[in-house]
C-alpha cells in the first residue's frame, strides 16, 4: 500500500480513550503512528488546537456500493463492519481498497427458511439453516467465503413461527463459529428474540428492542456473559417514526432508550453502530457516514458520557472485533484519525466539525 511521505500533526489535544491530553504533537510515518522525531517530518499540519481522534468504527453498515464508502469517509469513518448482504460480491469488491474505510464483512446471515431476510430482502437461499445440523457447514460456508465473522437474524418464535431459528439452532452455531475463532453477531429486534440469542451464547447483540423493557434478571445475565450491545437507536428511531397501518402497534423508542440506559448501567459493553443502509427492502434507511455521529449524540442521550461513546465508536469497537491495530492513537497502530473541532468529550456534537480525515496516514480531508 503506497502512503503518504512522513507527517507532523502539531498543536493538538488527543483522544487517548479517558479524556484529551494537553496539546502534542502526533507523527505519522509509513502510514503508522510513529514514536519517532517529529523534526524528520516532510510534512507538518497545524491542529489549531483542535481535537485529534482515531477514526471511527461503524459496528453495523450495509454496504454495496463505492459511494456509501466515500460518504462514510466524509465523516471521519476509517472501519466499517458490514453486518450481511444479498449481493456478497458487491461487498467484497469494496474490500482492501486504498485510501478508503477498510471493510470487514459477516457474508451471508443464517436465517430460517421463509424468514423475512430471506424472502423480503433479497438474501440467497443458502443463507437459510433447518436445524442444528446445518450449523457446521454454514459457518464452513461463511469461513470459505473469508468472513470476519458472523451473523445470526434470531427471531420471536411468537411472531414468526417455523420462520424462525431455534435455540438450539443458534446455539449450535455459536458452538461452529467460537470453535472457527469467529464471533456471532445476532439481529434481535424484540426482548424474546435477544433473549433466545443471550440463551445460545453469542457475543454481540444489534439492535435495542422497542416492544419492552427489558427485566434486571435479564441485564444482569447478559452483563455477567459479557455479551455485546450495538443498539443502532438511529435506526430503531427512524423505525418509530414511520408510518403505521391502522390498529398496528407502533414501536416505542422510549423503550430502546431505556434498554441502553439498563445496559449501561450494568456494565454491558455498548458499542456505536448506524445500521446505515440503502436497502429498498428495509425498514429505514439510514444514510452513510453522517448516521454514525446521530448515534453518538443518542447514546449520550440514554445515558453514556462523551468519553464513552467516544470509546463505543473506537477503542472499545476495535477490541471488541479484534482489530488490534486501529482503535487508539498509539504508536504502531494504523494513522487512521480525524481532526475535529472543540472537545467532543464535553459536547458529542463536536465529532461533526471536521477539519481533517486521514487513511493509514493518507490525508484525505
Amino acid at each position: 500500500m503506497a502512503h503518504s511521505t512522513a507527517t507532523a500533526i502539531t498543536n493538538v489535544r488527543v483522544f487517548d480513550g479517558t479524556g484529551l491530553t494537553a496539546p502534542r504533537t502526533v507523527f505519522i510515518e509509513n502510514g503508522l503512528i510513529s514514536s519517532g522525531d517529529p523534526a524528520s517530518a516532510d510534512t507538518t499540519i497545524d491542529g489549531g488546537g483542535g481535537t485529534l481522534l482515531p477514526g471511527l468504527i461503524d459496528t453495523h453498515v450495509h454496504v454495496d456500493k463505492l459511494e456509501h464508502l466515500e460518504r462514510s469517509l466524509d465523516w471521519g469513518l476509517t472501519t466499517l463492519l458490514d453486518m450481511a448482504a444479498p449481493n456478497l460480491d458487491a461487498v467484497n469488491a469494496l474490500r482492501n481498497l486504498e485510501r478508503l474505510p477498510d471493510v470487514r464483512s459477516a457474508g451471508i446471515p443464517a436465517t430460517a427458511p421463509g424468514a423475512g431476510h430471506t424472502v423480503k430482502m433479497g438474501f440467497p437461499a443458502s443463507s437459510t439453516v433447518t436445524g442444528p445440523q446445518d450449523a457446521s457447514p454454514f459457518v464452513a460456508a461463511r469461513l470459505w467465503e473469508e468472513s470476519d465473522y458472523v451473523k445470526v437474524v434470531v427471531e420471536n418464535p411468537a411472531h414468526f413461527g417455523p420462520a424462525a431459528i431455534s435455540t438450539e439452532t443458534v446455539a449450535a452455531i455459536v458452538m461452529a463459529a467460537h470453535e472457527a475463532n469467529l464471533l456471532v453477531i445476532a439481529h434481535a429486534v424484540d426482548t424474546a428474540a435477544a433473549e433466545i440469542a443471550c440463551a445460545a451464547g453469542v457475543d454481540v447483540l444489534t439492535h435495542a428492542p422497542m416492544d419492552r423493557v427489558f427485566n434486571d434478571h435479564f441485564i444482569a445475565r447478559l452483563a455477567e456473559r459479557g455479551i455485546v450491545s450495538s443498539p443502532t437507536l438511529t435506526m430503531m428511531r427512524g423505525i418509530s417514526e414511520g408510518a403505521f397501518p391502522p390498529g398496528v402497534p407502533v414501536p416505542d423508542f422510549g423503550n430502546a432508550r431505556i434498554n441502553v440506559a439498563k445496559f449501561h448501567d450494568a456494565g454491558v459493553t455498548i458499542l456505536a453502530g448506524s445500521d446505515a443502509n440503502m436497502d429498498p427492502g428495509s425498514p429505514f434507511n439510514v444514510p452513510h457516514g453522517e448516521s454514525l455521529h446521530t448515534e453518538l449524540g443518542l447514546l449520550v442521550e440514554a445515558g453514556l458520557t462523551p468519553t464513552e461513546a467516544l470509546r463505543s465508536a473506537t477503542s472499545l469497537a476495535a477490541a471488541v472485533f479484534g482489530l488490534s491495530d486501529r482503535g487508539s492513537i498509539e504508536a504502531g497502530r494504523r494513522a487512521d484519525l480525524l481532526l475535529v473541532e472543540g472537545d467532543p468529550t464535553d459536547d458529542i456534537a463536536a465529532t461533526r466539525n471536521i477539519q481533517g480525515v486521514w487513511i493509514a496516514g493518507n490525508r484525505i480531508r
